[in-house]
């Protein structure tokens, strides 16, 4: 039986991954006897020793290759950026090699890039970027980005024993927030969505820390909240269902509008689902700045409730 939080969902699906399998290693900056600087790795030293916890110098380039390197011998590592914001330092081993070995000469590359993202901890511009807006459209990279602590462990699970580099995003603003218990360890496929909450009149879809705010900000209301979960693989037949059902859709995401996720959402719904569509697709996100590090001014810069709720209701009055 499990019983804890997302953070403790994610350090118990590597605990499990790599004592179901001995391919499975983690690697990263202080995850062996630290625990990781979220504590997400605390234990696995202790379990399973330094041949398979293995700290790093802060190196994203090197983290990253030698990650790549060994997912191409046969093992199934797991690399942790200690900020997600920093793996854009190995973005091109990640994007340039990693993604395109098969498409390149039809290569495996088993690997799982991992660490915390997002803000609501006043983390300011360079510890809260959700990273998703620059690895999204590299061809043969999938993104995934739980948003309770089920998925936290069982979509960790499902990328580590997937074939491909899988770039797997935890929102840290969710790490000890959510808590979740169960019997039966949760299982889930990368490229399904999963509907939160029914409804008839329009629809959120939005993935990650922000369904939450989508949920509590809808309560009452015959609105629908779909979590994409993976946003790549897509789940296309998801939206569909949901714009025949609803006929309204709005896009909330985190990451700045301009040019993000949630552009490519809107576009695809109005170009897939127009049919079906009452009103055009409505969009909210943060705002086109560097997050702030001010609490304040970090509120204001992420879609409040209130501007959740708003963006609802001039939907539903369309």
């Amino acid at each position: 039986m499990f019983k804890g939080s997302y953070l403790e969902a994610i350090n118990a699906a590597l605990k499990d991954a790599m004592a179901a399998d001995g391919r499975v290693f983690c690697l990263g900056e202080d995850i062996g006897a630290y625990g990781g600087a979220f504590q997400a790795t605390a234990g696995l030293l202790e379990a399973f020793g330094e041949g398979r916890v293995l700290d790093t110098p802060i190196a994203e380039q090197a983290i990253a290759g030698v990650a790549i390197g060994t997912a191409l011998q046969g093992r199934r590592p797991v690399a942790e950026f200690q900020f997600m914001d920093f793996s854009l330092l190995a973005s091109d081993l990640i994007c340039n090699f990693a993604a395109k070995a098969r498409w390149r000469w039809g290569a495996s590359v088993p690997v799982v890039f991992r660490g915390p993202v997002g803000a609501g901890g006043s983390g300011g511009p360079f510890h809260t970027q959700c990273v998703e807006t620059h690895f999204l459209g590299t061809p043969g990279l999938k993104v995934v980005m739980p948003g309770t602590v089920a998925d936290a462990y069982a979509l960790l699970r499902a990328s580590i024993e997937d074939e491909d580099p899988v770039l797997f995003l935890e929102h840290k603003h969710l790490y000890r927030r959510l808590k979740d218990q169960w019997d039966v360890a949760p299982t889930a496929r990368l490229g399904e969505a999963a509907l939160r909450r029914e409804g008839a009149s329009a629809a959120i879809v939005t993935y990650g820390a922000l369904q939450h705010g989508a949920l509590e900000a809808t309560e009452g209301l015959d609105v629908a909240v779909l979590d994409l979960r993976t946003l790549w693989p897509l789940d296309q037949a998801a939206l569909e269902a949901l714009a025949k059902r609803t006929h309204r859709i709005l896009v909330l995401t985190e990451p700045s509008g301009s040019f993000g996720p949630g552009a490519e959402l809107a576009a695809r719904i109005q170009e897939t689902c127009f049919a079906w569509l009452d009103a055009p697709v409505k969009r909210l996100a943060s705002l086109d700045t560097p997050c702030p590090a001010s609490p304040v001014l970090e509120a204001a810069w992420l879609p409040s409730k209130e501007a959740i709720r708003r963006a609802v209701d001039e939907l539903l009055a369309w």
